[in-house]
């Protein structure tokens, strides 16, 4: 018998998958992969004494019952998932794009959760380890999947599109980050299309938001079949208007089943509008009532230092230091100087992993908030540090400066926005706010 069948003989058995022997319980198939600092086949012996059924390895040293040889781990536990997957026969959703991701997932999912049984991504477990063991943890009995599928390099939106098989699409929007695996604009936009190109090849269909009109041109190009069209413009949503008592997203929505509908959110900034109409267009063609579809919108709460508004004791707080590039730097700037409350604060950290682009980019969002009128900024990383040049900003080159400063000059009674890169550790700064 084949490597592969018999661990899908005992996934079938006990479908628990893990490459972590933190997390063995009795019976769980154990897959080793290695990374630039790990080996997991170091841990094989570990997870069989720990109780796991099977530990699979690609190294022939290793002897001794319950060990399964194979020839790649990584590619043993992507195609265990395919397998797996080919068995499941109920929708599955493929969401990509640049930015929104995460909270266009969630959103989807609480819409969705109101009428089905909804597996969905965790975190953001979407490169090619997250995806297979998120299709493996998909329980036999659920209704509808949502897979998230994240992308730094060209062709991998492909093949994770091969394992997670998606009939239904969306693509969030197109914009400039990851550039150094990329290479370019035009690189994000061939990578986050393989999506189209495979929700094609399959008869499927995807979700298209009319309004962004590089993703309108990247479907026209396919020839995609099949789309359900979405939009601000289409829809006719009209965004109210922000102040101290009503901080969060609210939209009316005039055309379409959603007609005369006021639409409540816990979401920070007018850029997650279209995550939201993204969310009620799914959930309309999933045939969920509108009063679910609103509830679910108005009862989600955002996690995980994504579009969160904090109410501490000195200040309102806009966190969302998860994750920065140019496009959602520039729109959290955009959504924060629209606020009509009285002192603004913005700590804005680098933006990483733009290659040659950085230093010109970093310069755009300076201007931007200077044209825009952010007048108490403060930068943070060296990127900022080096092209800020004559700006009024003040400067740290780490979280770990920007917290001192803060100690010995703290900020009360404002609106404050902290956005930048996860590498930048803003988070760590905001116990101080």
């Amino acid at each position: 018998m084949e490597a592969l069948d018999i661990i899908f003989q005992q996934y079938q058995k006990n479908p628990r998958v893990t490459t972590d022997t933190r997390q063995i319980t009795t019976g769980d198939i154990f897959i080793a992969l290695k990374g630039g600092n790990f080996d997991g086949n170091n841990f094989a012996k570990k997870a069989l004494e720990m109780g796991a059924a099977l530990a699979v390895v690609d190294d022939r040293s290793i002897e001794g019952d319950g060990i399964v040889y194979v020839e790649n781990g990584l590619f043993a536990l992507q195609e265990l998932a395919r397998m797996y997957r080919r068995t499941l026969k109920i929708p599955f959703i493929g969401l990509t794009g640049t930015n929104g991701k995460t909270t266009t997932k969630e959103l989807i999912v609480a819409v969705l959760s109101s009428k089905y049984k909804v597996a969905a991504t965790k975190g953001n477990l979407n490169n090619q380890i997250g995806v297979p063991l998120t299709i493996l943890s998909i329980p036999s009995d659920a209704q509808v999947a949502v897979i998230e599928l994240g992308a730094n390099h060209p062709l991998d939106i492909d093949e994770l599109t091969s394992i997670a098989m998606p009939d239904l699409g969306l693509i969030t929007n197109v914009g400039m980050a990851h550039l150094e695996g990329f290479g370019s604009f035009e690189g994000v936009k061939r990578t986050k299309g393989e999506l189209y190109d495979f929700i094609n090849s399959v008869n499927g269909t995807i979700f298209l938001n009319t309004d962004n009109s590089y993703l309108v041109q990247m479907a026209q190009e396919r020839k995609v079949a099949s789309t359900v069209a979405y939009g601000m413009s289409k829809m006719g949503v009209e965004i109210l208007t922000k102040d101290i008592d009503h901080p969060f997203l609210r939209m009316r929505v005039d055309k379409g089943e959603m007609e005369g509908i006021t639409l409540e959110t816990q979401l920070v900034g007018d850029y997650n509008a279209d995550n939201v109409l993204a969310a009620v267009t799914i959930g309309l063609h999933f045939r969920i009532s509108v009063d679910h579809i609103k509830k679910a919108l108005n009862e989600y709460t955002p996690t995980n230092n994504r579009s969160q508004l904090m109410r501490t004791s000195k200040n309102l707080v806009i966190v969302d230091c998860y994750n920065a590039n140019p496009t959602s730097m520039e729109a959290a700037i955009s959504n924060f100087t629209k606020f009509n409350v009285g002192s603004k604060i913005a700590i804005l950290g680098d933006m990483l992993e733009l290659g040659e682009a950085s230093a010109s980019e970093h310069v755009k969002i300076v201007n931007l908030a200077e044209q825009l009128g952010v007048e108490n900024l403060l930068l943070v990383g060296p990127e900022f540090v080096s092209v800020a040049g004559s700006t009024s900003a003040i400067l740290f080159t780490n979280s770990n400066e920007l917290i001192e400063y803060l100690k010995a000059n703290p900020i009360e009674n404002s609106l404050v926005l902290v956005k930048g890169s996860r590498g930048i550790k803003l988070e760590n700064a905001l116990s101080l706010l």
